[in-house]
């Protein structure tokens, strides 16, 4: 059992690094508020049954503390994700999986600057690694930072700040009414900014597939399937099987819109994937990586 959940988490991190190349398409078709906008309402659709199969659908037995969480859940994921996609129409699909993956180094920084969890001096080493790592994968070496790398790494921050809400108060309620209610309220938040501020985008076939791909597989599919996968793996793996996600983002990249890397820049890449290992190393030792430090999909 404990292999068949490697194997599934394993083919969760290549449909989400595959899933930058589809937001990437998408966003060189213009596609950012609006595309998020559907495709996270799809993926809260493609996860109801799944909750009401739970027998979880019972909106009058929530807490009402329950509904508060949801909504600013959904609220660091709509920054997050629009941050994200604004992001992949200047930068590419391999450069937004790594700085995206940031994410898992700035949650002992939030954790010790707002709530004073001190952090590990692992965590400190893992933070100047990732900041090296940035740097050289954004600027390949030259002082000019790109605006779709400076967006993708904002929006990292907000990934940061979506999980630690989900592992400091999330974890108190039923995962998969609360995810329904989240995606609900990013999808909606979305779509409400993009009917405002930008144009109807064309949907033909490119974006309708980055749309389907991303709703499907990557937030409702790979949702479900992860939760049933960290049931029956240690933590510690699944944040190490996980964090292949970037890696894959730069495959599927170079193989699918043939994106490259110049020498200065895959070494960047190597400092934040060295980066994101390190800031688990402890946990990973130990095995107590809390479980809701899991994001559940892009």
């Amino acid at each position: 059992m404990r292999l068949k959940a490697d194997l599934t988490l394993f083919l969760i991190s290549i449909i989400w690094g595959s899933a930058f190349v589809a937001q990437r398409v998408a966003g060189q078709a213009g596609g950012v508020y609006i595309f998020n906008g559907v495709r996270y309402l799809l993926a809260a659709l493609v996860v109801l049954p799944f909750a009401f199969r739970v027998g979880r659908i019972n909106i009058s037995a929530y807490p009402r503390d329950q509904f508060k969480w949801m909504g600013i859940a959904g609220v660091f994921l709509f920054l997050a994700s629009a941050l994200q996609q604004a992001g992949m129409v200047y930068t590419t699909a391999g450069n937004a999986g790594f700085i995206t993956s940031l994410y898992v180094v700035l949650i002992p920084m939030i954790l010790f600057l707002f709530w004073r969890e001190k952090p590990h001096w692992l965590f400190v080493a893992a933070i100047l690694l990732a900041m090296i790592g940035a740097f050289l994968l954004s600027t390949n070496g030259k002082f000019e930072i790109h605006f779709g790398d400076l967006l993708e790494l904002i929006g990292a921050l907000f990934w940061a700040f979506h999980v630690v809400v989900l592992g400091k108060y999330a974890s108190k309620y039923e995962s998969m009414s609360f995810s329904v209610g989240q995606l609900a309220v990013c999808g909606l938040l979305n779509l409400g900014v993009g009917v405002v501020v930008e144009p109807m985008p064309v949907f033909d076939v490119n974006l309708l597939f980055a749309i389907a791909y991303t709703a499907f597989l990557s937030l409702g599919l790979c949702y479900t399937l992860q939760i049933w996968a960290r049931r029956h793996t240690p933590p510690a793996d699944a944040a190490l099987i996980l964090s292949l996600e970037s890696v894959f983002a730069v495959i599927s990249g170079w193989l699918l819109l043939d994106e490259r890397l110049a020498p200065l820049q895959i070494a960047g890449a190597v400092l934040i994937f060295a980066a994101v290992i390190l800031s688990q190393f402890k946990e990973w030792t130990s095995g107590t990586i809390d479980r809701d430090h899991l994001v559940e999909g892009r």
